[in-house]
């Protein structure tokens, strides 16, 4: 056994002490949504402000968290992220289907990594949510959230 000083095992104490909670700032910038999150160029729209308002607190039993990026709304550890004020999709040949009157869009090539990246269709400006694939029942998720998106007309349907 190695024998330290008073002084050795007090310095050694703060060095791990100082690094565990360095790890855990960048871990904490790491997981933050608004880090990852950036605000939709459009979500500035009074159409964003309006369907804001509706928000459900919980979704997938997950709470809403505070962020503080216009037209952003993050449920849990970043289990459900929405951002309204996107571009609407053009036509394309990913998957759509219509949840409670409201068009969804697969976004293929944004989706994975353990999450599965929406758009609606037909609306402007467009909403998109992302959605762990460890959230059991993600559709139900999806209710939610196009009962707050029919708020925004629909213009065209996905086929």
């Amino acid at each position: 056994m190695i024998s330290l000083s008073r002084k050795s095992r007090i310095a050694i104490g703060l060095m791990v002490s100082g690094a565990i909670l360095a790890g855990g700032v960048i871990a904490f910038a790491i997981d933050s949504p608004s880090s990852v999150m950036e605000s939709a160029p459009n979500a500035s729209s009074p159409l964003c402000g309006e369907i804001a308002k509706k928000y459900p607190r919980e979704i997938l039993g997950e709470a809403r968290s505070d962020v503080e990026l216009p037209g952003v709304a993050v449920w849990g550890e970043s289990t459900v992220i929405l951002r309204c004020g996107l571009t609407p999709p053009r036509p394309t040949l990913d998957p759509c289907f219509n949840v409670n009157g409201v068009d969804w869009v697969l976004e293929e090539g944004k989706s994975g990594e353990g999450m599965k990246t929406l758009i609606t269709y037909g609306r402007n400006p467009a909403v998109e949510v992302v959605i762990s694939d460890a959230s059991p029942s993600a559709g139900d998720g999806l209710v939610d959230l196009s009962k707050v998106v029919e708020g925004i007309p629909q213009k065209s349907k996905c086929l």
